[in-house]
């Protein structure tokens, strides 16, 4: 039987649902630091079209797992390529039945050993009678995964390009794969000739023609002391070289921009061409200003700019690849590589340009509208955001994205679109499109480092390039973001959503699944709007989401660059694409743009948990994905929760593949929190309530640390969840002092507790750092939770800084060196800590000096000498050791 809570006397029994009881982190994990590199291949669904900070399936497909299961009469397993019937049918027992039971799975779900429902995982789980709500969709990996159960799913976003985006990711299971191909047909009869004819370029190899895959455009403006026209060049890298020269790197000689090959791209390089000697990493730009190579004066680039009423811009190479020489079996270098321009590149170019100037009939197919000033677009207006502005840089409208020959190829295939006369197909064809925009326009960069093409969202914000890369729009053989490879990525993720798989692992081992006969998205609708002003009452048995936190992405400006071109096709069909620009006043996040602080975020954060609160039935759960970095923002989150009506009643750590965007950090994990709705909290005073959040925390600890195999940092954020548990119950009557505590000061007041129950320090969570892989900031934020060391103690005892990328302090590392100086040269060493020691010995001992007088002069104990044995193991120097014992070598 599964468990029963009852949270206050005016709170009737309800049933714990699985997620309450455990999660399987470690499985979920696992799962997730694959899917995170290759999202295409574990759900191409996802791949359709860009979203910003969209969470991985296989976290919300186990958040439903386990949220939606909890009564086995309404339970109904599939085996995956079995079609029409349960496991039951496949069962191994000479009666054919399985020996799988529901009932058993979901009682034996806990804290201590949560995976038995994980066995359900890659089968094709049904439920009856779900209906899920997902009022921030984003992306809508929510609503896929839920009606992947067979739930209700309903779901809504503010933002229009979500809300279109999404419903194409739940219209998909009911597409007909064929049909979009023939659709694709049609268009590609209609235009693709029409289109790749302006990416056409003389082939090196003979007297034929190759494909462009990429034209390389180079901005250029005028010496404001010489004239001399000065490319904005910072280094003349083109791209690494390939076939067995991957070693080298292509490069543009200044002198006759000839592109030659050369050894080391850092270094004085000899042009093949014209011989000329020069530095390729040595460009006219550095920082925000030019270099003139005639007359050497150095003038700010965006000072010149305006003086100069904008810049000009030049295309000085290609990449191309040869149809002609592939077929002549010609080497890998001939038939793909990179040539400088030629007088019949720049003629071509000049066609296309004359071609969109002539064709007014095009023009319907062009936004035309302005860029919308705003925290992203125009930072120079004192808006406080990582971006940079694009005003700034000469750009005014959408349409200055663009050079003429995009504007005529994007115009020509959104026209052929919109004349599909199957508005699904259609909408299809579009989705393609629109994402296809992230790699085609003049906001686009070519990285040289792995030979491919950059988008433009690369740094989530618009930033306008010094030598942009222009993408062959319809596409060749090879080549990424043209249309044809969008529309590649759309097909499957069409045929996914027909037929979905899993990937699980076991024993190490990835094992994909058959198909699924369920497809996606069959009972499904959504809507575009204010979460806040959602209309349910009492209807919804989950509402599982990814709320928006206070520094998110400001997605209604990022999403314009999208939005702008589908209303050209939209807005005949959906009133929502009716508007010039997204909503953004009502985004529900900090945007100094809109006069929108943090305190204005944690109103409307709780204003929409408010909505949610009446929308769930009584019984039902709230489980939502969180990204925090610290105390604050939880306080915040638990106050917002806990005012409107809910208590906090689990919390786990996951692994997510998204970016800290605001500084660029990768963040390797979210929170998932469960919360149920409650009738009415009872008074209690802080003494009674931090006995009962002490007791919480030690025995959630002692539990986790006997029989699960999780990081410090892990069992410390399911002690919180724990503790606040604790908190919701009496949340708002909590008394110290005879004053009543917020939200806020409690969960300073829990940090203290976890930390005061364990002795877990700053030298402990080093040792857990030196053994980690790939280490980063949020290793040092992760595996200090539940512990007595904060990331800022780390930071100021220098075991990691991150001035230049992340560094840790180790006993090489200057800044850490410099620390440890600092404190040995002072009036005393009892500010010296047992590692400041260790690290100190081991750097003289490398430089070749004596360490005996400080092994003499130091009291050598056990703490010391044990924690030099514990750096010794893990990074395999036994220096560590041998400096505190051997003579030989403390008498260096």
């Amino acid at each position: 039987m599964t468990g029963e809570s009852g949270q206050s006397d005016q709170q009737p029994a309800r049933t714990e649902l699985p997620i309450e009881r455990g999660f399987p982190i470690e499985r979920v994990n696992e799962i997730a630091e694959k899917e995170g590199r290759a999202k295409m291949y574990y759900r191409p669904i996802y791949t359709m079209h860009k979203w910003w900070a969209r969470r991985l399936g296989c976290v919300f497909r186990a958040i439903s797992l386990y949220t939606l299961l909890d009564d086995p009469e309404k339970v109904s397993v599939f085996e995956p390529g079995h079609e029409g019937g349960t496991l039951a049918d496949y069962g191994d027992d000479s009666d054919g039945q399985s020996d799988l039971d529901v009932a058993s799975l979901l009682e034996r779900v806990d804290m201590t050993d949560p995976e038995s429902l994980w066995e359900l995982y890659p089968k094709d789980v049904r439920v009856e009678d779900k209906k899920i709500l997902d009022p921030f969709m984003g992306g809508g990996t929510s609503l896929v995964e839920a009606s992947r159960f067979g739930a209700e799913v309903v779901g809504n976003d503010l933002n229009p390009v979500a809300w279109f985006v999404t419903k194409k990711e739940l219209e998909a299971g009911q597409t007909d794969v064929e049909e979009l191909e023939e659709a694709f047909e049609q268009v590609k009869e209609d235009v693709a000739d029409e289109i790749t004819q302006y990416y056409r370029t003389p082939c090196p190899n003979g007297d034929h023609e190759a494909d462009v895959m990429y034209n390389f455009w180079v901005k250029e403006l005028d010496c404001v002391s010489c004239g001399h026209t000065v490319p904005l060049f910072k280094d003349y890298r083109v791209a690494k070289g390939r076939y067995g020269n991957d070693d080298k790197y292509n490069v543009l000689c200044p002198d006759c921009e000839s592109i030659t090959l050369v050894n080391d791209w850092q270094s004085e390089s000899i042009c093949e061409e014209c011989a000329n000697s020069f530095v390729p990493s040595e460009g006219n730009v550095s920082g925000s200003k030019y270099s003139c190579s005639e007359c050497g004066s150095k003038y700010g680039v965006i000072d010149s700019i305006h003086e100069q009423d904008g810049f000009g811009l030049r295309q000085y190479a290609v990449e191309y690849y040869c149809h002609t020489c592939d077929e002549q079996d010609r080497d890998k270098d001939e038939v793909k590589g990179y040539k400088s321009i030629e007088e019949a590149d720049r003629a071509l170019f000049n066609e296309a340009k004359t071609e969109w100037e002539e064709n007014d009939d095009l023009n319907q197919y062009i936004p035309e509208g302005e860029i919308p000033r705003g925290a992203i677009t125009a930072t120079g207006d004192g808006l406080q955001y990582d971006g940079h502005d694009v005003f700034d840089h000469g750009y005014q409208t959408w349409e200055d994205m663009y050079n003429p020959r995009q504007l005529l190829s994007l115009s020509t295939l959104l026209q052929s679109i919109d004349q599909v006369d199957d508005q699904n197909l259609k909408e299809y064809l579009l989705l393609a499109f629109s994402d296809a925009l992230r790699t085609n326009s003049m906001f686009c960069t070519y990285d040289p480092t792995r030979n491919g093409m950059d988008h433009v969202f690369r740094h989530n914000s618009f930033n306008p390039p010094m030598y942009p890369a222009e993408n062959n729009v319809w596409g060749t053989k090879f080549g990424r973001g043209s249309f044809t490879s969008s529309f590649d990525m759309v097909v499957s993720g069409v045929e996914y959503a027909n037929s979905p798989n899993e990937r699980y692992i076991t024993n190490g081992e990835t094992i994909k699944t058959d198909g699924f006969e369920k497809s996606i998205g069959e009972n499904v609708s959504i809507q575009q709007g204010d979460a806040r002003e959602l209309d349910y009452e009492d209807e919804f048995d989950a509402v599982i989401t990814d709320p928006p936190y206070y520094d998110n992405v400001i997605y209604s400006e990022l999403s314009n660059y999208f939005y702008v071109w589908q209303r050209l096709v939209l807005e005949k069909s959906y009133s929502t694409f009716e508007p010039e620009d997204t909503p953004r006043a009502e985004s529900i996040v900090s945007n100094p743009a809109e006069d929108k602080d943090v305190e204005v975020f944690e109103s409307e954060l709780r204003q929409a948990f408010s909505t949610i609160r009446r929308a769930l039935k009584e019984n039902g759960s709230l489980t939502f994905t969180y990204h925090h970095s610290n105390s604050e923002s939880w306080g915040e989150l638990l106050e917002a929760l806990c005012d409107v009506g809910f208590e906090v009643t689990a919390t786990y750590p996951i692994s997510a593949d998204i970016n800290k965007f605001t500084k660029g950090e990768a963040v390797s994990f979210d929170i998932v929190v469960v919360a149920r709705p409650i009738d009415d909290t009872e008074p209690a005073s802080w003494n009674s309530v931090r006995r009962d959040i002490y007791r919480t925390a030690r025995r959630t600890r002692q539990q986790l640390e006997e029989n699960r195999d999780l990081s410090r940092g892990d069992i410390g954020v399911m002690e919180m969840g724990a503790c606040f548990r604790e908190y919701s119950k009496h949340h708002g009557k909590v008394q110290r002092d005879g004053e009543i505590m917020d939200a806020k000061e409690v969960v300073q007041e829990i940090y203290g507790i976890i930390q005061e129950a364990s002795d877990i320090g700053v030298e402990d969570v080093f040792i857990d750092l030196l053994d980690t892989t790939n280490v980063s900031y949020d290793d040092v934020n992760k595996l200090c939770r539940g512990t007595n060391a904060t990331p800022d103690d780390l930071k100021e005892m220098r075991l990691y800084n991150q001035d230049d990328g992340f560094e840790l302090g180790t006993w090489d590392n200057e800044k850490r060196q410099a620390y440890i100086q600092e404190r040995v040269n002072g009036d005393s060493d009892e500010h010296l800590s047992n590692l400041d020691k260790l690290q100190f010995l081991r750097y003289r001992y490398e430089q070749g000096q004596s360490v005996q007088n400080y092994v003499g002069k130091w009291d050598v104990d056990d703490d010391l000498r044990e924690l030099a044995g514990r750096l010794a193991d893990v990074t395999g120097d036994d220096t560590y050791t041998r400096v505190l014992g051997d003579r030989d070598i403390t008498n260096y």
